[in-house]
């Protein structure tokens, strides 16, 4: 839109440049001319005048305008690049608080009730993670696709049906809002 505006307002400079021009021819001895004819080219060379800086001031204040949209714009992306991640760190704090919870309460713990409270805690982990959007492909048993899976090796299928599915995974992929950000790595049947 600033562009545009700004695109016209230099044509528009341009053709009363133009205009200015065709409007008021040199003659070759100014004092040849008629005397009311020279008032009159004077007048309307003033008036070519005024309209020649309106549009400069026009131009001068639209492309200032622009300047500062631009401005504007770049200092609100690099903002929203600094603080982007804020609302995931702070709803990943309280992951972080129980994990310090448990670490103090391991040695007066059982084993079984440290287990279970690690077990919570990876799942408070995954529903923080997955109310963001993030969600783990699901890979074991199924056909085995290039856009999901990184294969690291091809094994023997254990069974005819087995071929050309993923057999075992070594590393979890995971997608982002409907984006691979991880490929699976896993093994395929042959």
């Amino acid at each position: 839109m600033f562009l545009t505006r700004l695109w016209s307002m230099t044509e528009e400079l341009n053709n009363l440049d133009e205009n200015l021009e065709q409007e008021l021819p040199l003659q070759e001895n100014p004092q040849d001319a008629p005397a009311e004819t020279t008032e009159t080219v004077e007048n309307e060379m003033e008036v070519l005048k005024k309209q020649v800086q309106e549009a400069n001031d026009k131009y001068l204040r639209l492309y200032a305008e622009f300047d500062n949209y631009r401005r504007r714009s770049v200092k609100e992306k690099s903002e929203i690049l600094q603080t982007a991640g804020k609302d995931v760190m702070l709803a990943l704090l309280p992951v972080i608080d129980n994990f310090e919870r448990a670490q103090k309460s391991s040695s007066t713990n059982s084993f079984e009730a440290y287990k279970e409270g690690v077990e919570l805690i990876h799942n408070q982990f995954n529903s923080i993670l997955n109310a963001r959007g993030l969600k783990s492909i699901e890979s074991v048993g199924q056909e085995f696709n290039v856009d999901l899976h990184e294969a690291i090796t091809n094994i023997p299928a254990p069974s005819e049906d087995m071929v050309g599915k993923v057999i075992d995974e070594t590393e979890k992929g995971y997608t982002l809002n409907g984006h691979v950000i991880r490929f699976a790595k896993v093994v395929v049947g042959e």
